[in-house]
């Protein structure tokens, strides 16, 4: 079957950045539906459409076409005592950009500890990859038609994907093969 709009496809996958020092060597697949639904970056998606499993190519995708350039303005300086306790580096928190109205955006920024001295805290609201060209080894290993209910709501279900039952154990196997929109 052709990867084309509306299948759920498989692949393993490797991250590296541009001079191939490796980000994260996905142990657990990548399954998303295929077609727009920002369950993966288009670029993979554009690289994978019309393929079949057994597909395998290395991309390169660019700051402005993943998580974008690093923007200096998304890092704050806060004093400590505004923060929770304890804090340690790694811990991220949602919140406002500077001069940001909470009216006017649909929503706050994950601010994540990058430092801690003294009274001082720094956060950085850029995504951990951002201003990084990325390098993708991909291999499609599978693809199959998505289901209805996969396909209204927008992401992959049952093995190797989201369930929707409040019942289902988190432990239950294939929970940890998630497909999530990435912004």
């Amino acid at each position: 079957m052709k990867i084309v709009k509306n299948t759920v496809v498989s692949v393993h996958y490797k991250l590296s950045d541009a001079q191939d020092n490796l980000i994260e060597d996905g142990l657990e697949p990548m399954v998303y539906l295929h077609g727009g639904y920002e369950n993966t970056l288009p670029k993979i998606e554009e690289a994978l459409e019309g393929k079949e499993a057994g597909y395998k190519v290395t991309i390169q995708v660019e700051p402005e076409d993943a998580f974008g350039e690093y923007d200096a303005e998304l890092v704050k300086v806060e004093p400590r005592n505004r923060l929770p306790t304890p804090l340690e580096v790694g811990m991220q928190f949602e919140g406002m950009p500077d001069g940001g109205d909470s009216e006017d955006d649909d929503e706050g920024i994950l601010f994540t500890v990058t430092d801690i001295a003294d009274d001082k805290v720094v956060l950085d609201g850029n995504h951990p990859l951002a201003g990084i060209s990325l390098r993708f080894t991909l291999d499609v290993f599978d693809v199959r038609a998505a289901t209805e209910e996969e396909l209204a709501h927008g992401h992959v279900h049952g093995a190797h994907g989201h369930a929707h039952d409040e019942d289902e154990d988190e432990d239950d196997a294939g929970s940890e093969y998630r497909s999530h929109p990435l912004h």
